[in-house]
């Protein structure tokens, strides 16, 4: 979407840019859904590539978006099963999203975007590549209380096109259990819905923003009214709330208790409005489909 204010629309990966146009092949396992499988030794080199210094390096950019106004750095312990979801296209470099562990047969399946783990193709139509995909649930200053997750495969549904699709840019992540622990067993879920949501709807939208409010290192969130928005091509959510690059893929919780962190999973961040100056005026999630949900009931099988 693009307003008439010189506004852009941006998925919102760590600077917030258009990564690619289509989509990058991958493996097609089970009908409606692409899947691709991350060799065993590639995820134990994604563990040993994200070193504290190399994660410190995402948020030291001096081009990182302006401060949030509107959304606030998160106080207390984190939500239960949101984290940070690091990754490295090639080429394009290292970048961060947001995810979130919903319950699944495996209790090895988290949420966040399409574009979060489709690199789409380049300027010369060669497919990006997607490496070193690991998943830290509570992130928070450069550490993980639950450990570092390798991701051993990612999907999508095959009705989402790519980068600059809008329709189901939803993906999940499946990780590899660490130390014998499953991830929703050691990070929590939150729960995660189909249903029809009425328009407007209360919202805790939770992500982390590589800007200059908290340069990554810290869960961000806004409590603000969402509402339905619809064209002849797909439906989304939209909200007011101003996060960066970074936050895509941070799930949008409904009936949230700020006492138990727990709401309902009925959207995740895929792009925002971006002004001149680099802020962001408003966020979007993609309205979950019939293919959404058919990703989510086979995800346990990644």
């Amino acid at each position: 979407m693009t307003s008439t204010t010189a506004r852009s629309a941006a998925t919102l990966t760590i600077l917030g840019t258009v990564l690619a146009m289509t989509t990058a092949p991958a493996n097609a396992a089970g009908e409606g859904t692409v899947v691709t499988t991350v060799p065993e030794a590639d995820r134990v080199a994604a563990v040993s590539y994200w070193t504290p210094e190399r994660l410190a390096l995402l948020g030291s950019d001096d081009r990182l978006a302006p401060a949030e106004t509107t959304a606030t750095v998160w106080g207390g312990a984190t939500p239960p099963g949101v984290g940070r979801l690091f990754l490295t296209f090639t080429p394009g470099g290292d970048a961060s999203c947001t995810a979130t562990v919903v319950p699944s047969s495996s209790k090895d399946v988290a949420f966040t975007a399409g574009h979060c783990v489709n690199g789409g193709l380049d300027r010369w139509d060669n497919p990006i590549k997607v490496s070193n995909v690991v998943f830290v649930p509570g992130y928070h200053d450069g550490e993980g209380p639950h450990g570092v997750f390798p991701v051993r495969a990612f999907a999508w549904p095959d009705t989402y096109r790519g980068p600059s699709s809008a329709l189901d840019d939803d993906a999940v992540i499946a990780v590899d259990p660490v130390g014998g622990a499953h991830v929703a067993d050691v990070a929590g879920t939150q729960d995660i819905s189909f249903d029809p949501v009425a328009s407007p709807v209360g919202t805790t939208i939770l992500g982390y923003p590589v800007s200059r409010l908290a340069r990554g290192e810290s869960l961000v969130s806004c409590a603000l009214p969402s509402t339905l928005k619809t064209n002849s091509v797909y439906s989304s959510w939209q909200s007011y709330c101003d996060m960066a690059g970074g936050s895509s893929g941070g799930p949008w919780l409904r009936d949230f208790d700020p006492a138990t962190g727990r709401g309902t999973l009925f959207s995740v961040t895929s792009r925002g409005t971006v002004n001149e100056d680099g802020t962001t005026a408003d966020l979007n999630g993609a309205a979950f489909t019939d293919a959404v949900r058919t990703l989510h009931q086979t995800a346990g099988d990644l």
